[in-house]
């Protein structure tokens, strides 16, 4: 086999292993892909030409490898392809001080059985577990939570 097939052999594997690193991460096709090609390289370098040229290759193998990983790493190429986005989302909680067991006030939605919940001039989220409350209805705070509060419908 020819040595050019051969170098372009490992360079397909190398190839495969920075793509691996940056683009699919995991062990996944390309990694394992990386690891044939590259493997398989030295391979037919130590069958074809023997174990000067085949050492030859494995050693400048390591070193292009730990080359093209290190600039892969500097590059600013890969800037483009990762997440840079922030989660800025933020739960509401409900004020201890605000709304109390017993208060009273109506749905702003549809208690499906989760909703929407003015109590005390707050719109909270409200719970009905087991009932269904429809929208500008009547209802009755059971329990206070961090988060959200259950209700129950006024009759």
């Amino acid at each position: 086999m020819s040595i050019l097939v051969i170098v372009l052999i490992i360079l397909l594997g190398l190839f495969l292993f920075v793509l691996e690193f940056f683009v699919f991460p995991g062990i996944t096709i390309a990694g394992i892909g990386g690891l044939v090609f590259t493997a398989g390289g030295v391979y037919l370098t130590y069958a074809g030409y023997g174990s000067m040229y085949g050492n030859i290759a494995l050693i400048s193998t390591l070193l292009v490898g730990i080359i093209m990983i290190t600039m892969s790493f500097r590059s600013k190429t890969w800037n483009r392809l990762m997440l840079k986005t922030s989660v800025d989302g933020q739960v509401k909680t409900v004020e201890e001080t605000s709304v109390h067991e017993g208060d009273e006030g109506h749905t702003v939605t549809r208690l499906n059985p989760v909703g929407k919940v003015m109590v005390n001039d707050k719109i909270i989220e409200g719970r009905c577990p087991g009932h269904f409350i429809d929208e500008n209805s009547e209802i009755i705070v059971q329990k206070v939570y961090q988060t959200y509060i259950i209700v129950k419908p006024k009759n």
